[in-house]
């Protein structure tokens, strides 16, 4: 419980009344345990918020009865916020029972394991067993430099350090406004690790490594350098074909999958992503903690650390961080190989 802040302000208040989850404690109960308070109070406690979060005229600040709290010395009141003509937004206070002060407690659903957030079930995956302490989801691009630059530092440095207490899947979310060909790579991956892990992993770590390249004809006349879109998508095909066969697949079904260019579950993927606020990539999730972007691998490390001892196990002994520089892009194009 603290005292309602001095410098709250419009979207704080908002934020949390959207935010704020009643616990059966604190919900205003209806029946003979409401207790009218005067007009005088409420219009006190409706200018003392007003005036707090800097409401502007436009607003509705309407305070409900007063009901018994779970909390000693308090009552609970239901201050309900918005604009006029609008549906309001209620939040839960205290008020003291001397009337002499106005406080504010939120509760909040501690049910739900984070780790449980997004799901490693189903996808390929390095380091150690499903029984792994840690999982890390990352939501991945493979036309993303800033992907590619992760995935670089990523392995080995994740799996050499923690070795089999870490997991780690890739899921789809490629950027389809900014890269044009990252959906159908993601596809093409898919495919491959519907018969094999390993074909799958290096296929990913094949675009990544060759991102400067991947849209380039090799056989082209004049080296300008050029992209083109339909000279990405042969070499994203030719790549996984040759990975297909490397990997002894069953070519005929491989074949099928890539021409076919099925976009259902990377699109799903995606969806999901999105239900959990991701908005770029790469995004992590460490048994639930969420980092976005191509960070220093330290602050990884300080995550991965701080989800171990919460499962119980010692974290490794510190180790010299690897260069925060990717390595430099292949001139090779994976079409040429």
């Amino acid at each position: 419980m603290s005292m309602f802040p001095r410098t709250t302000r419009l979207s704080a208040i908002l934020l949390l009344a959207a935010s704020t989850i009643l616990s059966s404690g604190c919900r205003a109960q209806a029946g003979a345990d409401a207790m009218k308070m005067s007009p005088e109070l409420t219009r006190r406690i409706a200018l003392l918020i007003r005036t707090k979060a800097q409401l502007p005229f436009t607003y509705e600040v309407k305070v409900n009865d007063r009901h018994p709290s779970p909390v000693s010395g308090y009552d609970q009141i239901t201050v309900s916020i918005g604009e006029y003509g609008k549906p309001l937004k209620p939040m839960a206070f205290l008020i003291s029972k001397d009337n002499q002060s106005l406080a504010q407690m939120n509760t909040f659903d501690l049910s739900k394991d984070p780790a449980t957030l997004t799901s490693d079930a189903g996808r390929p995956a390095r380091g150690g067993s499903e029984k792994a302490p840690v999982k890390i989801v990352v939501y991945d691009d493979l036309e993303c430099p800033f992907c590619a630059r992760m995935h670089a530092q990523m392995f080995p440095a994740i799996t050499n350090r923690y070795g089999n207490n870490v997991r780690i899947v890739y899921k789809d979310f490629p950027l389809t406004q900014i890269h044009p060909w990252g959906l159908h790579a993601a596809v093409n991956a898919d495919c491959l690790a519907d018969q094999s892990d390993k074909a799958y992993w290096n296929y990913v770590d094949d675009m990544h490594s060759h991102l400067d390249t991947i849209g380039i004809d090799p056989d082209a006349k004049t080296k300008d350098n050029n992209k083109t879109l339909p000279v990405a998508l042969k070499q994203l095909d030719r790549a996984a074909l040759d990975e297909g066969a490397k990997q002894k697949l069953d070519m005929k079904r491989l074949n099928a999958c890539v021409e076919k260019q099925d976009e259902t579950a990377v699109k799903a993927y995606m969806k999901e992503g999105e239900g959990l606020s991701v908005n770029g990539v790469p995004a992590l999730f460490i048994n639930g903690e969420m980092i976005t972007g191509a960070v220093p691998i330290e602050f990884v490390y300080r995550a991965v650390d701080d989800a171990l001892l919460a499962q119980g196990v010692t974290p490794p002994p510190a180790v010299p961080l690897p260069s925060l520089d990717a390595p430099a892009a292949s001139t090779e194009s994976p079409a040429a190989k």
